[in-house]
């Protein structure tokens, strides 16, 4: 006499439930599961419904998937919105160069110990040919676009309206993908190239308030952070 386990496991065996996918695109992302850069599809699936293996009838959609083509594992569409590292590194750099370039045009570049900071500072962050004259030049350039006038963004009066529009547009994607941490370190390394000459300029501490704002640090923390800098341990 069968019991109702086997009677379900021969029901199983003569019909089920198969998933269909279809690959709708790839390229590389993050993958949580291996840890790091890999190669991906993106699938979409279609449920089907199976007859002694064979399958039959349409059963609904399975949605949408990104496969590892390492691992395999299956994430949420949501996962390709995380940078993968080598993109992570890129927005990093171009975070630190759109940031020393606002305080630069922000406290100008007359000062030698200024410019040897800032360049340190780029070059730490991997910008290996930012120079003193690189920076010099291209802050120089920017200096005709003052961006002022009534409800303009502060930042924007005081290191130009590309320049503020580019600390905007580099940091804010950043912000997400990185700890407090390190978007404290992000708006200090700023402070370390205005602080190199001497106290904060008003122009300074308004760049500097606007990169706080941008990686969603809140003002009162962005200013504790300032006034830290001024006094370091």
């Amino acid at each position: 006499m069968r019991t109702a386990k086997g009677q379900r496991a021969i029901r199983l065996r003569i019909y089920g439930t198969r998933t269909a996918w279809d690959t709708v695109g790839d390229g590389e992302f993050f993958c949580p599961c291996c840890g790091g850069d890999r190669n991906y599809r993106r699938l979409t699936g279609r449920h089907r419904l199976t007859v002694l293996g064979l399958p039959l009838l349409a059963r609904g959609s399975a949605g949408s998937v990104v496969e590892c083509a390492a691992c395999g594992t299956h994430f949420e569409p949501g996962t390709l919105d995380q940078p993968t590292t080598t993109r992570f590194s890129a927005m990093l750099r171009e975070a630190v160069h759109a940031v020393t370039l606002a305080v630069l045009a922000a406290g100008g570049t007359t000062s030698r110990t200024v410019l040897e900071t800032a360049a340190a500072v780029a070059r730490d962050a991997g910008l290996d040919d930012c120079s003193q004259e690189r920076l010099f030049t291209v802050v120089e350039v920017l200096a005709a676009d003052t961006g002022s006038g009534e409800g303009a963004d502060p930042a924007a009066d005081a290191c130009g309206a590309a320049l503020a529009i580019e600390l905007h547009e580099t940091l804010k994607p950043l912000a997400p993908h990185l700890a407090v941490a390190g978007r404290e370190t992000v708006l200090l390394l700023g402070a370390r190239i205005a602080l190199a000459d001497g106290p904060y300029t008003q122009a300074e501490r308004q760049v500097l308030t606007t990169v706080g704002s941008a990686l969603q640090l809140c003002p009162a923390d962005t200013a504790k952070l300032l006034e830290a800098a001024r006094t370091p341990s």
